[in-house]
């Protein structure tokens, strides 16, 4: 089996979910976020060696303290993108540790489950990866003495194929429809509703307001806010 450590990069609080400003409040996108946080780090805590929080905003700080993880300060980078934040998790874990393995998860995938990280830990290939429904990455896990250039961004489940084939790693595709769901949005929200019951994002969803019906037009799902 194998030792992991866990990285979760979250950009800010003041920026969270920006697409789900149409519905959400600006208090009520960080409150989701930090409530789909709390749910990764259930499923993830019991299988892995530690968790990192990295991040530049002092909000995240303090709820990886609330939390009981880590957090590792992102450098001043000349750009914001979460590439950055990942190299730096990524210099910290090596620092760190010996003969261990990586992995990196999104702070937008609430349904992820236990099992999901004990097929991780079980798995012999060099790389394991599962996809989001957009084409972005929404798991990857890689020993932590491979040379890998996080590749996060659009159609970055390519990206990181492509980088892993031509490394001649073998690769372990974990097809999850509970993992590729990362909450963007209010699409997203419906699969929560009708998909997430029992975690902390549900049950903070379900206290605003947010009626969920079938639809029979371009969107699979109406959903809409309810407020008086």
């Amino acid at each position: 089996m194998k030792d992991l450590i866990c990285i979760i990069p979250i950009c800010s609080f003041k920026d969270a979910k920006s697409r789900l400003s149409v519905m959400l409040s600006d208090t009520e996108r960080v409150e989701l976020l930090k409530s789909m946080l709390k749910d990764i780090i259930t499923a993830v805590r019991s299988q892995v060696m530690e968790i990192i929080l990295v991040s530049r905003d002092e909000e995240v700080y303090s709820f990886a303290k609330e939390l009981s993880v880590s957090f590792v300060n992102e450098k001043d980078h000349e750009d914001n993108h979460l590439n950055n934040a990942l190299r730096d998790a990524i210099d910290s874990v090596k620092l760190n540790y010996e003969d261990v393995d990586i992995l990196i998860i999104p702070g937008d995938i609430p349904m992820i489950k236990e099992e999901h990280i004990m097929s991780v830990k079980s798995s012999t290939s060099g790389m394991v990866i599962s996809p989001s429904r957009g084409g972005g990455t929404n798991l990857i896990c890689f020993n932590g003495d491979f040379d890998f250039e996080p590749l996060f961004g659009d159609m970055s489940y390519f990206r990181h194929l492509e980088e892993a084939y031509m490394k001649n790693m073998d690769v372990n595709v974990i097809e999850s429809f509970y993992l590729s769901l990362d909450v963007n949005t209010s699409q997203d929200l419906g699969e929560i509703f009708l998909h997430g019951i029992g975690t902390n994002t549900h049950e903070y969803l379900s206290g605003l307001n947010i009626s969920v019906n079938s639809s029979h037009g371009q969107e699979r799902l109406d959903v809409k806010r309810n407020d008086e």
